[in-house]
């Protein structure tokens, strides 16, 4: 069990995927072998180096039926390299920060593909400082008292049999047979999310906007639900792959606000969340260049008229260069 733990979080760290039977094999190997299975590709002709710039965010709302106030972070962009093969994609990426107003944080976003029908995604994420931004007037003010921490998972069970892989195409071996794939199923996703401030969550010129059950010192929730999906990606001229995927869910939800002097726990009980995620690759003999945007919203509402809501994105922009020129002709 822990074996299959571990390898489980290094592929969803990595990018890399594994078939079935390497799991039904777990047991009976060692570390070493199990680790030469699912990430290491003997095939020197499957290998390419990679450059990239990434983005990175997770931001939240308090709203009312009238007015929203934002936290969003600084510091989202990145650049990087790295390496890829058709079991692994592996890329160092570092922080672009400016000379003040820091957000200090760390974002692991993670998708794999397990067995033949399991389509998996991980986010672990912890942020201090956010700008605080409105639609009342205000000038924004940064807040370096502000945390959020927020991890989850996602687990899409696929009815069809998955027929290519998200990680093959991202690293430029995009053999398709067909001209578009479609499947689809059913899952569930849980989270917890947590945000703070020091003293009130919204600033001061909020005040006469907002009630008194908006003036959030602590949040803290858990859900639980269910999600139905969509994966798709289609062969395109030009050498030209395009991949959509949509996971709406619903969910039951545990809230517990605390306020300056009191706390509640919200009687609403329901959220609704949305993944979603677009892809765009490039691949000719020698380079290839893929785009990826997307995230997730997840609502629910406060009671007392108040509302929140957080969202996550991320989006990618690699330039890969293969050892080898020569591409194979073989399925994904």
């Amino acid at each position: 069990m822990v074996k299959k733990l571990i390898i489980f979080f290094l592929l969803i760290s990595s990018g890399g995927y594994a078939q079935t039977p390497i799991f039904k094999q777990l047991d009976s190997l060692d570390f070493v072998e199990i680790v030469d299975k699912l990430f290491i590709d003997h095939d020197i002709e499957n290998y390419s180096i990679r450059v990239f710039t990434n983005y990175k965010s997770k931001q939240f709302r308090v709203s009312n039926d009238d007015f929203k106030s934002r936290y969003v972070p600084n510091n989202r962009y990145g650049v990087g390299f790295g390496f890829a093969s058709s079991k692994l994609l592996v890329d160092f990426a570092f922080n672009v920060k400016g000379k003040e107003d820091v957000t200090h944080r760390f974002d692991l976003q993670g998708t794999t593909i397990i067995g033949k029908k399991n389509y998996v995604n991980f986010y672990f994420q912890t942020y201090k400082g956010f700008n605080v931004k409105n639609n009342y007037g205000a000038d924004p003010v940064f807040r370096d008292d502000i945390r959020s921490f927020t991890m989850g998972i996602n687990a899409l069970r696929t009815l069809p049999e998955i027929e290519f892989s998200f990680s093959k195409l991202k690293a430029g071996l995009d053999h398709l047979d067909k001209k578009f794939y479609i499947t689809g199923g059913f899952g569930a996703f849980w989270f917890y999310d947590y945000f703070s401030a020091e003293d009130d969550i919204l600033p001061d010129s909020a005040d006469l906007l907002f009630n008194d059950q908006a003036h959030i010192k602590r949040y803290n929730s858990t859900a639980l639900g269910v999600l139905g999906g969509v994966l798709t990606v289609f062969k395109l001229p030009y050498d030209l792959t395009l991949s959509c995927n949509l996971m709406p869910g619903i969910g039951g939800v545990y809230k517990h606000v605390t306020l300056q002097d009191d706390s509640y726990k919200p009687s609403n009980h329901l959220l609704f969340k949305a993944d979603y995620s677009i892809a765009l690759g490039y691949n000719v003999e020698r380079y290839y260049l893929s785009f990826i945007y997307g995230g997730g919203l997840y609502s629910t509402d406060l009671g007392y008229d108040n509302n929140y809501a957080f969202n996550l994105t991320k989006a990618k922009l690699a330039i890969g260069y293969k050892l080898s020129g020569r591409r194979k002709k073989k399925r994904l």
